[in-house]
C-alpha cells in the first residue's frame, strides 16, 4: 500500500501507556500512522483499540526493545506494510534505582536499565535505519531527560537535586545523549536528523506521578519535537529551546 509523504509513518517504542501513548494519540490526531511498539500484547492491543476508537490510524506492533527477535520482526512488518519509516521515537525507558543508594544498586538492576534505555535504543535504531533511509526526511527522536546531562549532575543548586543520585536512570540517559550525538554525526550528510527530546517533568509511573506536567502535555511536546526538528545533534527542550548537555 502507498501512503502519501505528508502522512508520516511513525514508530514509538513503549507506546502502550504514559508519554508514549500520549505521543501516539497526538500524532494520530495530526493524521499520521502511529505504530504502537509494546512488549505486552494485551496492553498494546488495548491501546490500539482505544486509539482506533477515536478514529486514529493506530497499529500495535509487538516490540520488546531487549529482544532482538521482536525488533527484527517489527522492522520486517514495517517494510512489508509501508516500505519506509519516517519517524522513530525511542521512548521506552525504565528505572530500577529506588530505594537504593548509588553504592547499593545491584549490578543486575543497573544492567536491566541499560538493556532498555541504552542497548535497546541502539538495537531498534540500527534495525530501523534502512527504513528511515527510504523516507524523504527521516527523524530519530530519543526521549531523554535533563537528569542525564552533565550540566544537571554538576549543579549543586538545582531544585531537582534530590534526583541527582539515580545511578541507573541518570547514567543511562547520559549514555543515550552521547549515542544521540554519535548517530547524528554519522548521519549528518544524509536527510536523517537525530535529536534527544525532552517531554518535561511529567507525572508518570516512572516517577510515581510526582511530575508537574501531565503525560498528555509531555506527549504533545514529543510529538512536536519529533515532527519539526530544525536541527540535528541537539537536545531539544519542551519549551522550544535547547537543553545544555
Amino acid at each position: 500500500m502507498t501512503y502519501p509523504t505528508k502522512q508520516k509513518i511513525v514508530l514509538i517504542t513503549g507506546a502502550n501507556k504514559g508519554i508514549g501513548y500520549a505521543t501516539a494519540r497526538q500524532l494520530g490526531r495530526e493524521g499520521h500512522v502511529v505504530l504502537l511498539g509494546a512488549r505486552d500484547e494485551e496492553r498494546g492491543r488495548k491501546a490500539e483499540a482505544n486509539l482506533i476508537g477515536e478514529g486514529l490510524d493506530a497499529r500495535f506492533v509487538r516490540l520488546d526493545v531487549t529482544d532482538l527477535a521482536t525488533v527484527e520482526a517489527a522492522a520486517a512488518y514495517i517494510e512489508a506494510e509501508f516500505g519506509r519509516l519516517d519517524i522513530l521515537i525511542n521512548n521506552a525507558g525504565i528505572t530500577r534505582d529506588r530505594p537504593y543508594r548509588p553504592s547499593e544498586l545491584p549490578v543486575a538492576e543497573l544492567r536491566a536499565v541499560y538493556e532498555t534505555n541504552v542497548f535497546g535504543v541502539v538495537a531498534v535504531t540500527n534495525a530501523m535505519l534502512p527504513l528511515l533511509r527510504r523516507s524523504a526526511a527521516g527523524h530519530i527522536a530519543n526521549v531523554s531527560s535533563g537528569l542525564g546531562t552533565i550540566a544537571f549532575l554538576t549543579d549543586s543548586d538545582s531544585p531537582f537535586k534530590d534526583y541527582s543520585r539515580l545511578l541507573g536512570y541518570n547514567s543511562s540517559k547520559a549514555a543515550l545523549n552521547a549515542i544521540t550525538l554519535i548517530y547524528a554525526d554519522e548521519l549528518r550528510d544524509t536527510p536523517i536528523k537525530v535529536n534527544a527530546v525532552s517531554p518535561g517533568f511529567c507525572a508518570t509511573d516512572l516517577n510515581d506521578h510526582r511530575g508537574v506536567l501531565t503525560a498528555d502535555e509531555g506527549g504533545a511536546h514529543i510529538a512536536h519535537q519529533a515532527t519539526t526538528m530544525p536541527t540535528t545533534g541537539a537536545f531539544l527542550s519542551e519549551d522550544g529551546g535547547v537543553v545544555p548537555w
